[in-house]
């Protein structure tokens, strides 16, 4: 299986919008969180050919969200499988930038510099 991170098509940058469209209709109390979070789509190829597309939500959260959002993980699936997505999982944002063997920012400078501006920006939540 390979992952590719990436939020570059109109097609994902519809998807994300959408997702995040429905949660804030939806759900008033995971938008306050959200607010707060980085939501990316990450495509996963199934088999060599990458002919089987499985994209699914990555939210990258700060510490002091962490936990708040990990708790409406139920919510955020159940509107991922309605849109047909394959799944959403929640990341430590503090934790990846913290991480001493992560090549993230050599990887990808642009979620790195994000990720840096959201757990700056965590630091003025109450």
């Amino acid at each position: 299986m390979a992952f590719t991170l990436t939020n570059s098509s109109w097609y994902e940058q519809e998807l994300i919008g959408e997702f995040i469209t429905i949660v804030n209709q939806s759900f008033p109390e995971v938008r306050t969180l959200l607010k707060y979070c980085s939501v990316q789509l990450v495509r996963s190829f199934w088999g060599q050919s990458h002919a089987h597309f499985l994209p699914y939500i990555a939210i990258y959260c700060p510490n002091n969200v962490f936990l708040s959002v990990k708790a409406q993980i139920s919510v955020l699936r159940q509107v991922a499988k309605y849109m047909g997505l394959a799944e959403v999982v929640c990341l430590n944002a503090t934790r990846l930038l913290q991480d001493p063997k992560s090549t993230l920012k050599h990887d990808n400078p642009q979620l790195w510099l994000e990720l840096q501006w959201i757990t700056s920006e965590s630091t003025n939540i109450q």
